[in-house]
């Protein structure tokens, strides 16, 4: 059983604060939590009431040698105090709390436990116990491998509704081939169901008939009640009569994706036009899907129609619809859009955080500029692989202040120059920018570089630069100068780095007597330490294939401290 994610390392999900009528008042102790200057914490146990016989007995006997007294004062506490107390305390600290006894184990497990780990479980017999044991922690994320319709899998899937159903907030099928009476089993033990995965699971849509007993459809549906993200991904044989089904039994649905799912659109007699017609028992046709979105426009907040070549007239038609206030749209892939779609969105959907446009090759620098125009709330911006798009487009960048990551990968005939010059010419802070990537842009210069580096600020974390040729150690050097709280750094196939502008230093004007080191070199995936910024290398890599000349044995990881910083 393998931990899949982490979202942010070390951070904890701190439940509610206990209030005045918790369990505390009941208890026989107080709880101190002393938090130390270096940001560690104590935690001290104090009687507030004379205690009882038995636990005056109990006490005198830890006096003379015994634990009991302190185990059972540990134990009296209930789980979720012991959690809320655990949770302020660092992750080594939890690690050694957990040593305990078995209640501070429990309570520790949960204290670390975060919202965005999932938990990866192969579907064999062997993993029955850690199924049990994953469901005394109460983990609520969990991601299912090589599932099938055997007699094991199905054994897994009843050892997963039991142990973990009743706290399972988060689902994942992907690429899973289980019955249809398996899955509805699941489902029905899974309550508290908030996201669902089933992309590639075409086996239950194959014989179209899931969800096609009204009584069964009524226990799913109240089994997911609570369902807010539902992943039809890649399902061939999602047809509408299917979809209709499912998507009933999710009233509270807010995130849909039906990326590279087989769409059809149906031509009216106006020219261009999308012809009102019902649902089609053979096939998932956009009618349906248009209808369902202006059934759900008020509460539908992402749709993500990646690859399913939406034409421009579904786009406008699309988001025109009364009461729709989309936050997340991705249309990765998408050929046919054109820039006037583009427009008729950022008009009517100005609230969009989130927008992925990458692949849409017809797009070029109006559309950036619209975007730029009508998206002033936006977050996260997608525009790889569109090979028609120039610096001109980028000059209107400037405008988005929230932005924070930007992806313009295979931009091919961008420079850069413009987006240093917008980024530069913002009034007072600049975007809270985390993420660049402008792997593969063939057209950065180093002069480009320099000039826009500078203009990220210290909130970028990711930056990747692979494949791009022209750059040099001087841009290098201002990146280690500059972007001091770096995380990650992608410089593969980067062949004219040195190793002084890796290591932050000035090139040096003569030529030593071994002659010059390592000028065909090229950097993959260099990635800083999360506590090191730009200081430690883990991993890189020879041009030749061969090993860096160091005087450390091979293998071996060393700080490179920086010029200038002590």
């Amino acid at each position: 059983m393998q931990m899949a994610s982490r979202g942010n390392e070390g951070e904890l999900q701190k439940p509610q604060s206990v209030g005045p009528t918790s369990a505390a008042q009941a208890l026989p102790v107080q709880v101190l939590v002393v938090s130390n200057w270096d940001g560690s914490a104590m935690v001290y146990f104090l009687h507030k009431a004379r205690p009882s016989r038995r636990s005056d007995y109990t006490s005198q006997r830890s006096l003379r040698g015994g634990g009991g007294g302190r185990d059972a004062m540990a134990e009296s506490l209930p789980l979720e105090m012991l959690t809320y107390i655990l949770s302020f305390l660092p992750l080594p600290d939890q690690k050694e709390a957990s040593l305990v006894n078995r209640a501070w184990y429990y309570a520790a497990q949960n204290a670390f436990r975060e919202a965005n780990v999932r938990y990866n479980i192969p579907v064999s017999s062997a993993s029955l116990p850690g199924i049990k044991n994953l469901g005394r922690r109460g983990i609520s994320h969990v991601s299912l491998t090589n599932l099938d319709g055997s007699p094991a899998s199905h054994q897994v899937l009843q050892f997963i509704a039991y142990h973990l159903g009743p706290n399972l907030q988060s689902l994942c099928l992907s690429e899973c081939c289980p019955t249809e009476a398996s899955f509805v089993a699941l489902i029905l033990g899974c309550p508290a169901l908030r996201i669902l995965d089933l992309s590639g699971c075409n086996s239950l849509f194959t014989s179209g008939t899931l969800l096609s007993q009204p009584e069964i459809a009524q226990r799913v549906q109240q089994a997911l009640s609570r369902l807010q993200e539902l992943n039809l991904g890649g399902l061939r044989d999602l047809v509408d009569l299917s979809f209709n089904r499912l998507s009933s039994c999710a009233p509270h649905l807010q995130h849909l994706s039906l990326a590279f799912c087989q769409l059809t659109f149906e031509q009216g007699p106006t020219h261009g036009s999308i012809s009102p017609s019902g649902s089609s028992p053979s096939q998932l046709s956009f009618n349906n899907l248009l209808k369902f979105v202006r059934e759900r426009a008020g509460r539908l907040q992402s749709l993500n129609l990646s690859g399913t070549d939406l034409p421009p007239q579904a786009l406008q038609a699309l988001s025109q619809v009364a009461g729709l206030r989309l936050q997340k749209l991705s249309l990765h892939n998408c050929r046919d859009l054109s820039t006037e779609a583009v427009a008729a969105l950022c008009r009517q959907q100005s609230g969009l955080t989130s927008l992925d446009l990458s692949g849409c090759s017809e797009l070029a620098d109006e559309a950036l500029l619209a975007v730029c125009r009508g998206l002033r709330r936006l977050q996260h911006l997608g525009l790889r692989k569109l090979q028609r798009l120039t610096d001109a487009g980028c000059t209107a960048l400037g405008a988005l202040r929230e932005l924070q990551s930007l992806d313009m990968g295979e931009c091919c005939l961008v420079s850069g120059q413009e987006l240093a010059q917008a980024l530069s010419s913002v009034h007072g802070a600049p975007p809270p920018m985390t993420s660049l990537i402008l792997a593969y842009c063939s057209s950065l210069k180093d002069t480009s570089m320099q000039s826009l580096i500078p203009a990220l600020g210290l909130s970028l974390r990711v930056l990747d630069l692979s494949s791009c040729m022209a750059l040099t150690s001087q841009t290098l050097q201002a990146i280690c100068t500059c972007l001091t709280h770096l995380s990650v750094l992608r410089l593969a196939w980067c062949k004219k780095l040195h190793d002084w502008g890796l290591l932050g230093l000035e090139e040096p004007r003569e030529e030593t007597a071994q002659g010059p080191q390592n000028t065909g070199c090229h950097w993959a995936d260099v990635q800083a330490a999360p506590d090191a910024r730009c200081s430690y290398v883990p991993r890189y890599q020879h041009g030749c294939g061969q090993a860096l000349p160091s005087p450390a044995a091979p293998g071996d990881l060393h700080p490179v401290p920086l010029r200038g910083r002590s």
